[in-house]
Parts: C-alpha cells; sequence; structure tokens
C-alpha cells in the first residue's frame, strides 16, 4: 500500500478518514538528508492526532528556500524515504515555498512545527487558525540541521567539496 498521493487524492483520503472519526496531523519540511531531528520532530507530530500527513516541498521550492545545490535528494526519494517510516500516513509534494495552500485545502486539526519555531513564528498560523486547526510546536530542540550535516560531509572530503 502506498502512502504517497497527489493533492487531489489526499483530499478525498482524509475526508474518508474524518468521516471515520479519525483526526489529521499535518508537519511538512524538505527533509533532505533525514535525520535524527527529522525523526523526532514526526514521531512526536504523529502523537497529536489519529493519522500523520507530511507535506513535502518540491525540488523547485526547496532550491528557491535553500540555494544552489539543494536538494541533494530529489523529492521522488524523499517522498519514498519519509513513506517508509512507521510514523508517517501519508505523504505529498508541493510547490510552494510555504505549505499554506495546501493546508488550506487539507485542513488538517493540527499543523506542527519544529521546535525552532514558536506560535507566533509559524508562517501558516493564520491559514490554519481561520479554518479552525490548532498549531503544535514539536520535538527535540533544533539541534540538528540538514546544512550542518552537508557542511560535515564536506569537510570531511579531501577536496572540501
Amino acid at each position: 500500500m502506498t502512502k504517497i498521493f497527489e493533492q487531489d487524492q489526499l483530499a478525498i483520503i482524509l475526508a474518508d478518514e474524518r468521516r471515520a472519526g479519525r483526526t489529521i496531523a499535518f508537519a511538512n519540511g524538505i527533509f533532505d538528508l533525514l535525520h535524527v531531528g527529522h525523526v523526532r520532530y514526526l514521531a512526536a507530530a504523529a502523537r497529536q492526532a489519529d493519522r500523520l500527513v507530511v507535506g513535502v516541498n518540491s525540488d523547485a521550492s526547496t532550491r528557491a528556500l535553500k540555494g544552489a545545490g539543494r536538494p541533494v535528494i530529489p523529492s521522488a526519494e524523499r517522498v519514498e524515504i519519509l513513506a517508509a517510516l512507521e510514523s508517517v500516513d501519508y505523504v505529498v509534494v508541493f510547490d510552494e515555498p510555504t505549505c499554506d495552500a495546501l493546508l488550506g485545502r487539507l485542513k488538517p486539526d493540527v499543523h506542527c512545527k519544529g521546535t525552532d519555531y514558536t506560535s507566533a513564528t509559524v508562517p501558516e498560523a493564520a491559514t490554519v487558525l481561520a479554518y479552525g486547526g490548532r498549531i503544535a510546536i514539536v520535538g527535540d530542540p533544533k539541534d540538528h540541521a540538514t546544512r550542518d550535516l552537508i557542511e560535515r560531509i564536506r569537510a570531511r572530503r579531501p577536496d572540501g567539496c
């Protein structure tokens, strides 16, 4: 059974989940070079509801946000890796720099963000609150970052590339 869906398909599936009385949590990110911080964030997000949807920035939106050379892993592979995690129920890709449009469409009960945010700094807060959702700050302290991992890998290479 696949966990990876297009946005239209996922909206239908989530409507069925709601009719069955289940709640929906949503977490998002780039998830380039999956690390323990990502795993802890997603596990904590999954505890917020009955089902967890993970929104993944497309390759184009990742490049726009992070610059040349990113993502390291293409979105098709990133979503496959995320779908393999037990804590993740559904995975969907979005093209915009924020997940506002996707949140407005899927209307999850709770929008989960990592501890590098506060309720006041979540970019999509107005969207979530407008449809009656709530925001949860979840995961462990932001002690892990993909850019730091990339830098550590580069530093260990003899040519520094």
